[in-house]
């Protein structure tokens, strides 16, 4: 830390200091929702911010940040930004994996590559932030590591299997890495929000109306066009609360392992420990209610 930065007394970043540090962050998925209010936020805080989206223009308004392309399925880019990041300030504090879409649908009508395509965006991108961000921190000693999930990942709910595949197995490999660094100085956190109030269930709706429908599905497809048409899921939250939710993330002294968001993702948290024949007759009363 250099002697123009500021020092206040305050939680500890990382639990060990004894002081607060607000140093540099990387945000990835800012073009909207929860990644541009976690970006605001944060900066807001006093971190030097540096907001990513696979189109620039996306985040080029964001003031007081710095903004760059990042498609993180591109692991060239992925080591630009990083790479970027450390020669202008010499250390990552903070990445918070943000980046992601849901591709809902029936397991059947979801085409391979559709799978692939949510596994490469969900999963190996925050994959590749992680790797390139890490010999960073163990160097520094300290640092933290925020990923954004979802209660998609603690419970499967039908016609969105592939999301919530994803989404399990990015809870199940940062469960493991937090176990990994711990010893190094580094903390790994899991932010899951239940439904929220942005885009994302637009573009979530756009890649289940672009399936070929199987007509035995047809319960499921009416389900979810009804929802729609009577203005989406109840009780989603602002992006602006998830966005805090990071944020505590970031900066308490002892982070949980898991944070979530929401009264949707408060059940499926408790929902998840239920035996999996009473999750499969809620969701088959669900049905009829719904046929």
């Amino acid at each position: 830390m250099s002697d123009s930065e500021t020092v206040t007394e305050g939680p500890a970043y990382g639990g060990r200091s004894g002081v607060a540090v607000r140093d540099t962050a990387i945000v990835t998925g800012c073009s909207s929702g929860i990644g541009r209010a976690t970006a605001r936020a944060l900066r807001d805080d006093g971190w030097r911010v540096y907001a990513t989206a696979r189109d620039p223009a996306d985040v080029a308004d964001l003031e007081g940040c710095e903004t760059a392309a990042l498609d993180v399925t591109d692991f060239g880019q992925v080591e630009d930004v990083v790479n970027r990041v450390v020669d202008e300030t010499g250390q990552i504090d903070l990445l918070v994996n943000n980046a992601g879409f849901a591709q809902l649908g029936p397991i059947e009508d979801v085409p391979t590559a559709r799978v692939l395509r949510q596994f490469d965006v969900n999963v190996f991108g925050p994959h590749r932030l992680l790797r390139a961000v890490l010999p960073t921190m163990r160097e520094q000693g300290e640092g933290r590591i925020v990923t954004v999930s979802s209660a998609a990942g603690l419970v499967s709910f039908p016609g969105g299997g592939v999301y919530s595949g994803a989404e399990h197995a990015k809870e199940a490999m940062t469960d493991a890495l937090r176990a990994e660094v711990e010893d190094m100085g580094i903390d790994v956190v899991l932010v899951e929000p239940g439904p929220v109030q942005t885009d994302f269930a637009d573009r979530a709706e756009r890649e289940r109306r672009a399936l070929d429908r199987t007509e035995a599905y047809g319960d499921f497809y009416r389900f979810y066009d009804d929802t729609q048409t009577f203005g989406g899921v109840p009780l989603a939250v602002p992006p602006e609360e998830v966005a805090q939710a990071v944020l505590e993330a970031a900066t308490c002294a002892d982070p949980p392992s898991r944070i979530p968001v929401g009264r949707l993702a408060n059940f499926a948290s408790l929902a998840r420990h239920l035996p999996a024949r009473v999750r499969d007759a809620a969701f088959t009363l669900l049905r009829w209610l719904t046929s």
